[in-house]
């Protein structure tokens, strides 16, 4: 019983540790070390917090195989519109 239960622990720290990797937000010098990926991602809405913007473009940077990426674009009046250019 306690093996189940030690191995039901790791399986679960081993899937919020994948969270822990997501691609970070840059500034434009520290960009300047990173290599490009030569790719963009945006995100557009109504009524987005900085906080909720930067996790969906973190979690598409992910999905692109980003590190880290940097925001190029940011328009925002009743509505947003976000574009990052993504780094290795």
């Amino acid at each position: 019983m306690k093996t189940k239960l030690t191995i039901a622990i790791i399986g679960l720290a081993s899937l919020l540790s994948v969270g822990a990797h997501a691609a970070s937000l840059v500034s434009n010098d520290q960009a300047a070390g990173l290599q490009s990926m030569n790719q963009t991602v945006s995100v557009s809405g109504i009524d987005g917090d900085q906080t909720n913007i930067r996790q969906a473009l973190s979690e598409k940077a992910d999905a692109q195989g980003a590190s880290h990426y940097r925001i190029i674009e940011a328009n925002r009046d009743n509505t947003y519109h976000y574009t990052a250019e993504l780094y290795k």
